[in-house]
């Protein structure tokens, strides 16, 4: 799916799981909208992987393959890849489109 993920933190998001593990979290979510074919998705993966690490317990971290989740990914209305999403109490909080520096992140997910 994802190849090697660098951070057993980071959880796999897909139509199937989206809500429970996401819309129904009693913690913050991040969700990285992504796809095997996207360069940028690719530099910001180990970003994302050291985000689950420092926020791990705050923060829930996950990735949604835009292909394999087409519905979700539609809900949301994902048009580019990557899309940062930040989902509080199962409602969308904050949104980031295209690569970002972890600062940014971490400030997506803080707001």
């Amino acid at each position: 799916m994802f190849g090697a993920m660098a951070s057993p933190k980071v959880k796999a998001f897909n139509d199937i799981n989206f809500d429970d593990e996401v819309l129904k979290s009693d913690v913050t979510v991040l969700v990285d909208f992504t796809a095997t074919w996207c360069g940028p998705c690719k530099a910001l993966a180990p970003i994302v992987d050291q985000v689950a690490d420092e926020l791990d317990g705050k923060v829930k971290v996950g990735k949604l393959d835009i292909d394999e989740s087409p519905v979700t990914a539609g809900k949301f209305g994902v048009r580019g890849v990557p899309t940062l999403m930040v989902f509080k109490n199962g409602e969308r909080a904050a949104q980031h489109v295209g690569l970002t520096t972890k600062n940014k992140v971490i400030d997506l997910v803080a707001d």
